[in-house]
């Protein structure tokens, strides 16, 4: 508990916080599952699923195969210029024209993600959306339509499609065992903090103890509690005697 002393400095009871926080355990816990349980609901009931789709590419220098560390070299170089043009207003805007989607290039550019694994010429082409068959056909259609247009721009062999997306199973967010598990700890934090708090404000006195801890005066002489002493003293009262009742 935090307490005052008479030179101002302020100190606080750990014992005292440790020994509130346990009476309140089971209301800790309580807050802590609920935390939980309103998370989960939010995640299940109010946040929409995301899915990605990925198709993948390999940057190309050459008709034949690539095996000399100077076509390594200048494959890995490549990816990031071909990076640049496959996020580029034309090929994003085709893109939505060829599928006949209701997008601005701006939302597509968003929901594109490239990935160059280090030291490959591999070029992952992701897309994020909301339902998983329009993401499957919007990262396919970007990978055919980004490998034409490189080729026709930067007159070079373009980056050939190995493996082309299917549509996603299962969405990659929300996490509902995170989003639980932040909902439980946020429950905690609130619960403990609230008990805390208030343990600290706390400032009266519960015992004879307290008197010279805090305030620094001797306890000279304690007053019971009448309704203590009545309880404890119960047992003790002198009985009352019956008067016999003499037989005539």
């Amino acid at each position: 508990m935090e307490k005052t002393h008479g030179n101002g400095e302020m100190e606080i009871d750990l014992l005292e916080i440790f020994y509130a926080l346990k009476k309140r355990a089971l209301i800790i816990v309580a807050v802590l599952l609920a935390g939980a349980v309103l998370a989960g609901i939010y995640t299940r009931m109010m946040v929409t699923p995301v899915y990605r789709a990925t198709s993948t590419m390999l940057v190309l220098t050459k008709e034949t195969t690539l095996t000399s560390l100077a076509d390594l070299q200048l494959g890995s170089q490549l990816t990031k210029d071909y990076s640049m043009l496959i996020t580029s207003r034309t090929v994003l805007q085709e893109v939505i024209d060829e599928l006949g989607v209701d997008m601005r290039y701006e939302s597509l550019k968003e929901a594109v993600s490239i990935n160059n694994p280090s030291d490959t010429r591999i070029l992952e082409l992701s897309v994020d959306n909301s339902d998983p068959q329009i993401a499957q056909e919007l990262v396919n259609a970007l990978a055919n339509i980004s490998s034409e247009y490189i080729g026709n721009q930067m007159e070079v062999v373009p980056p050939k499609v190995i493996e082309e997306a299917i549509v996603p199973e299962k969405p990659i967010s929300p996490s509902m065992s995170r989003n639980v598990a932040m909902g439980a700890l946020a429950g905690l934090v609130l619960a403990v903090g609230v008990v805390v708090l208030m343990t600290l404000m706390d400032d009266s006195i519960k015992s004879e103890d307290d008197i010279e801890k805090y305030l620094g005066l001797s306890t000279l002489a304690i007053i019971p509690d009448r309704k203590d002493y009545i309880s404890g003293k119960t047992d003790n009262r002198p009985k009352k005697r019956r008067k016999r009742r003499k037989r005539k």
